[in-house]
Formats: structure tokens, sequence, C-alpha cells
């Protein structure tokens, strides 16, 4: 079913210029899948718009044909949630969460499944997913020992390996990851970024696509279970932003929202008590020299053009969970039962 409806918002922004971000007067939202389905995670893949959901469900919308396709990934008779995703060239990857975790491999041509890892644990939670290339990728999740959980893989994803705790910084008692986005991980060339939550909200960097790492502690709200990092997204090799919050106290708009100009090897809360609240999925809009932000979360859909220092909402849909950037001008979002596509005029 797709469904079409247009709002507009106007607003103005005082005392900023802006040399390639454009100012969005107006939004045009088009319903491309709406289904009784949450969406955590989507990955942009030619015309094609993957996403994983409950139910077992992963699917692409194909927005030169205006098709769904819809693929069934099992295990026995398994109830699996999928919120994360990734690719390479020739395959779409998928990990759910809960016990037991399993990552499936899907052919992007014929849309063969088939099952690359497995782990049994009563503690097993697998966060977010991403590729660095065509043959090497990463999947972090929640510890299960004294570390978070890291699976690299360096074959094209045929075969996953947990990096071992001697490894990894420790983490701190109540520390993990969150599901909420697909967008715990960012990655610039060969460097990398995990971000937690939980007791402690903090940063984790390896600059060698996992081979080694460190960490940093961050001021975004911690210490209670569902406070912390929520998403993260950088610009380049220096700018990045990270948001999250208090996902019990979704209208809490201080200490949720950070940026670094330094790598990620400092933090700086932004937009104190302004802006928006609890965050799920944070972006740089491409094409704006890390000036223009889009946030989605509790409060609904918000928009920056000075790297976060002040906000406009722009929509109040407080569904949508997840959002990427196909250009400037065009987003995907998906949620509560339905994939979308956001263009800002």
């Amino acid at each position: 079913m797709f469904k079409n409806f247009f709002f507009r918002i106007l607003f103005m922004i005082g005392g900023i210029a802006l040399t390639q971000a454009q100012i969005y007067p107006s939004l045009k939202i088009d319903t491309l899948v709406s289904q009784k389905l949450s969406i955590r995670a989507l990955e942009i893949d030619g015309d094609k718009i993957w996403y994983a959901g409950d139910h077992n469900q992963v699917g692409y919308y194909n927005n030169k044909t205006h098709k769904n396709e819809e693929i069934l990934v099992q295990s026995d008779s398994l109830k699996l949630e999928f919120r994360s995703l990734a690719q390479n060239t020739t395959s779409i990857f998928v990990a759910n969460i809960g016990n037991p975790a399993f990552i499936f491999k899907i052919n992007k041509s014929n849309l063969k499944v088939e099952k690359v890892y497995s782990e049994t644990n009563e503690k097993v939670f697998y966060d977010s997913m991403k590729f660095w290339n065509d043959k090497e990728g990463i999947t972090i999740g929640d510890p299960t020992a004294s570390c978070l959980s890291v699976l690299i893989t360096r074959d094209g994803g045929n075969s996953w390996h947990k990096i071992t705790c001697n490894q990894l910084p420790i983490a701190e008692e109540g520390e993990a990851a969150f599901a909420a986005s697909n967008t715990n991980i960012c990655s610039k060339g060969d460097a990398t970024w995990i971000v937690s939550g939980g007791k402690k909200a903090r940063v984790f960097y390896s600059p060698n696509k996992g081979e080694s790492w460190s960490v940093v502690d961050t001021p975004i709200a911690q210490g209670q279970a569902m406070t912390g990092i929520f998403t993260a997204d950088f610009f380049n090799n220096q700018i990045g932003i990270i948001a999250g919050g208090n996902y019990e106290a979704p209208n809490q708009n201080f200490q949720n929202k950070a940026l670094s100009i330094d790598g990620g090897k400092s933090w700086k809360l932004i937009a104190e008590a302004s802006g928006f609240g609890y965050a799920s999925c944070i972006q740089f809009v491409p094409e704006t020299n890390g000036s223009a932000i889009v946030a989605i979360g509790a409060m609904g859909l918000y928009y920056s053009t000075n790297q976060g220092a002040s906000w406009e909402q722009l929509s109040q849909d407080n569904t949508l969970f997840t959002l990427r950037f196909l250009d400037k001008h065009t987003a995907f979002a998906a949620g509560k039962n339905k994939l979308i596509a956001i263009v800002f005029n």
C-alpha cells in the first residue's frame, strides 16, 4: 500500500550562513511500505532500500519499480527480530537480537539465505553491523564476558570470529550497547568508532579495522540501564556526533547530544536544554561540510544547520527509529509499521 501526504513547516534561522547546506522550508513524505513490522535497520543499495525487522522479515523496496520484496529468514521455528543489517557488493547480512544469535547472508542476486554464524549464551545480544569493504566487516553486541562482543569477518562474511577480551577495553559494570537504529558503529576508511550506553556512555575507537582498540568517556547521560549513547555518525575522520539520552525520560533534552572535532578523542555537549530529547538515530546530511544534521527520536524529526548548536523541529512523528540519506535532498526512514521516503525541498 502506498500513501502520499505532504506537510509544510516554515521556519526562519537567523545568523546562520551555510555555503553548501540548503535550509529546508518544506518536506514531502511518501510512505513506501505500510504493514505490521518494526524496522530499525536500513541499507541503500542503488535503487533498492533494504530493511530488517521483526517477525523474521527482511526485505527491500525498489525505488525504481515501486515494488516491495520480502524474505522470511528462519532458523527452525524461532521468532527472530533483526536490528543489524549490512552489505557488501554481492550480499546482505542480518543479525538478530537475543539468544541464540545468528548472522545470515543473503545473496542479492537470487535471495538465497545462508546461516554464517551462531552463538548461544544467555547474555548474547547483537546490536549493529557494518562492512569496511567487500571482505571485512564488524558486528558488535552486549558483553557476554568482560568486554563488548565484537565479531570480525575477513572473508566477505562467510565466517565470523569473536575478538577475545584481551584485545578490547574492559567493559564497565552495566555497560552495553543499544539496538536502536543500527548506528552504533561508524567507520571512515580504516577508522572505526563504537558507542555504548547503560551505566557508562563511552566511545571505542580502532584505527585499523578492529585490530586494536582504545576508549574515551563522554558527557552523555549515563548511570542507568536505559541511558547513554544510542546513535552516532561521523562526517569525516575528525567531525563526529553522538546522541541518545534517557530512553525512559524521552523529553529530557540535556546531556543527550555531543560533538567531536578531533576524531572522537574528546566530546563536548551541544544544544543543552534545547532541541530534541531522546534520539534513536542521528545522521549528517551529505554535501554540507559537516554542518547539517538530522535526528529522529521520541520528539520527532529535527534539523540543524550549524553542527548541532541549534535545532528546528520538522516533524512530530515519533514512530521513526532509523534514517539514511541517499543524497542531500532525499532520505529514507523507517520505524513502527512503515518505510518512508523524505524529500527535503
